[in-house]
């Protein structure tokens, strides 16, 4: 049954991310001159997630405190990463963001291509010159008024345990006087394990979006603490 599951949600989901990736070409070239920004090319990634997380009924997702969005605001979001399910349930925000993604991600057909036409953020792991590109775009986006979203633990978690979490995302926001928003995500490794194509039925996943923390007054040399009271309140609701 696992096996006939998974077949199917990656053949669905496979079909909608090539007609995703039609839609949003077609939207990105009509509205190329008023558009700037891709936010109608990025909203057309909701509907995406929406029937992606339908098909599979026997999963149950909650998503809470999205009346901690203002969707007035740019943030710097700093998300848990446990699987590539995340990818699909931070959607159900239906934020606004530019996602920091590995430069692999960029490369993978129709999806890589999507990243490409929203102008989300290519990250080549390891490279000091990308690091320093990836500040330069998300700083740029910031002063757009779009939120970036980074997952500051750098790669997927492989247990319930949060990696540490890396400095960049708590100074730019602090540089940008951006607050952070702190988005804790549950059950997702439970759907698809890491190095795994297989789907898992019955499993309770979630989304949790915690009051923002501002960043008004803090110096670049308070990064250090504000990272790790974000890491807190992340580890606050673990327990």
């Amino acid at each position: 049954m696992k096996f006939v599951i998974s077949v199917t949600i990656w053949l669905i989901g496979g079909i909608l991310t090539i007609a995703l990736f039609f839609v949003v070409l077609l939207v990105t070239v009509i509205l190329l001159p008023f558009d700037k920004k891709r936010k109608f090319s990025h909203a057309q990634c909701f509907w995406w997630a929406n029937i992606i997380i339908f098909i599979n009924p026997y999963w149950k997702l909650k998503i809470r405190g999205l009346d901690n969005i203002d969707s007035r605001k740019a943030y710097v979001i700093v998300a848990n990463h446990q699987s590539l399910a995340d990818i699909i349930i931070l959607y159900k925000t239906h934020m606004q963001f530019k996602w920091v993604a590995k430069e692999s991600l960029f490369k993978v057909p129709f999806i890589g291509w999507n990243l490409s036409l929203i102008k989300h953020i290519k990250l080549l792991r390891g490279n000091f010159g990308s690091i320093k590109k990836v500040y330069r775009d998300a700083i740029q986006w910031l002063r757009r008024d779009v939120s970036v979203l980074f997952f500051p633990e750098g790669t997927r978690s492989d247990s319930d345990e949060l990696n540490k979490f890396q400095n960049g995302a708590f100074k730019i926001a602090i540089k940008e006087k951006k607050p952070i928003l702190p988005i804790q995500i549950v059950g997702t490794r439970e759907v698809i394990a890491k190095g795994s194509w297989f789907f898992n039925p019955n499993v309770s996943g979630g989304l949790t979006v915690l009051p923002p923390i501002d960043t008004t007054g803090l110096k670049i040399s308070d990064f250090a603490r504000l990272r790790d009271t974000v890491y807190g309140k992340f580890k606050a609701v673990q327990s």
